[in-house]
């Protein structure tokens, strides 16, 4: 009967439809997941950036002193 086939393949299309649906869904999950690491990362570097800064001006400091006693630095 017509209808009947015609109802079999909108079934059809329909499944293969929401199997392309389920199958983006999960590679979307996926993109989110790693975008919330590097989101992390990015955050825990933005930490390290001020500590990293302030140790190097602690030991410029200290070269300046050092250069300084040992007389290599112009006065």
């Amino acid at each position: 009967d017509m209808t009947d086939t015609t109802e079999n393949i909108v079934l059809e299309h329909l499944r293969a439809i929401r199997q392309q649906l389920d199958h983006l869904t999960a590679g979307q999950q996926d993109v989110k997941s790693r975008l919330g690491s590097v989101e992390s990362q990015t955050a825990l570097m933005r930490n390290d950036i001020p500590r990293i800064d302030h140790r190097l001006d602690r030991m410029e400091t200290r070269l300046d002193r050092i250069e300084s006693r040992l007389g290599l630095v112009e006065a």
